[in-house]
């Protein structure tokens, strides 16, 4: 068995009957432990006789992404940690201490947007004693397709225009994890309509865009009159229908 199908095993173990619905997000474990050994490989300094790589990780994700991680954030970042040392033992790279992976929120972040930033530090006693700075490498953000998107410093640190649902007379803004539309009242968005699911849809940010997805309605989620079977991009006046009910999409 390879290390990742090993480690995805793990994980899976870990949370159990929510590992899909958790992972729903695209965010996905396997991609964080590659992604994290390429900022590894991608963040080495070399001396006389060593290669070292950074020992202290940092992941941003989304606020959505963030929630779904939370009943088992210290476990998943346990094992991640324990991959990192793997792959430096396997590739005779050479770590200060064993790595650590911690996870932090950013709403500049996208659902299924991920970032990584790295730092090599020292051990506290020594750093306390050198009065060294760590090497603090930039933030490098993953999209949903796994592939670099550009550094998180880079990002606006909030959105230029806020997105906005018409509805029933009504104006309502969307905050910057998104919303959950449906009958239930734990819906960001209660629609009064029996012809809508209990939870519909939701619209949730990706990178610069918003994303309209459907979560496995009855009735099914239609954008401009055409039923969306995957997520997809909704742009100003675009209408959404669920059940009966009409939406559109403006920014401000």
């Amino acid at each position: 068995m390879s290390v990742l199908r090993s480690l995805e095993s793990k994980i899976a173990g870990l949370v159990e009957g929510t590992f899909s619905r958790a992972f729903r997000s695209e965010v996905r474990p396997v991609e964080l432990a590659r992604k994290l050994a390429r900022e590894m490989e991608e963040h080495k300094s070399s001396s006389l006789s060593r290669t070292y790589v950074p020992n202290d990780y940092r992941v941003f994700l989304s606020p959505r992404d963030r929630e779904r991680f939370a009943e088992y954030e210290d476990a998943l970042a346990a094992e991640l940690a324990g991959y990192l040392l793997e792959h430096a033992r396997r590739e005779r790279l050479t770590l200060l201490s064993r790595p650590s992976v911690e996870f932090e929120t950013d709403a500049r972040l996208g659902l299924g947007e991920f970032g990584i930033q790295t730092r090599l530090a020292a051990p506290e006693p020594e750093r306390r004693r050198s009065g060294a700075a760590d090497d603090v490498g930039s933030t490098m953000i993953y999209g949903a397709e796994g592939e670099p998107v550009g550094q998180l410093e880079d990002r606006p640190s909030r959105p230029p225009e806020r997105p906005l649902l018409l509805f029933d007379g009504k104006r309502l803004v969307v905050g910057p994890a998104g919303v959950t539309l449906g009958r239930s009242r734990q819906c960001d968005v209660v629609l009064s309509d029996p012809n809508v699911s209990r939870q519909h849809a939701e619209i949730r940010p990706r990178g610069p865009s918003w994303v309209l997805t459907d979560l496995g309605s009855t009735n099914g989620s239609l954008l401009n009159g055409r039923r969306i079977d995957a997520p997809e991009v909704v742009r100003p006046g675009d209408e959404i229908e669920l059940g009966t009910s009409l939406i559109t999409f403006e920014l401000e």
